[in-house]
């Protein structure tokens, strides 16, 4: 993958709550994931070459994963990402 040569938009979010709660509240435990989605379409068509997601487990054990990255280039980049995403879901 070539290095990207723009300023980059960035998108963070944190889920507070255990996956159960979004489960309970608002019917699908992939909330933040949607909401993701959501906010990087936002940013898309503003010149971007590429889009990249990272997902981080903060209390992670001693040699358990606890990073997974997706990267897409192209002007399906985001679309990319999450059809990745899904299909590993």
């Amino acid at each position: 993958m070539e290095p990207l040569k723009h300023e980059c938009g960035i998108v963070g979010i944190r889920l507070l709550k255990p996956l159960e709660y979004y489960q309970e509240k608002y019917g699908t435990w992939m909330y933040g994931l949607n909401k993701l989605y959501l906010l990087m379409e936002k940013q898309h068509n503003r010149g971007q070459e590429g889009a990249g997601m990272v997902c981080v487990k903060l209390e992670a054990k001693a040699g358990e994963e606890y990073m997974f990255r997706e990267r897409a280039l192209g002007a399906g980049a985001i679309t990319d990402i999450f059809d990745s995403v899904h299909n590993r879901l």
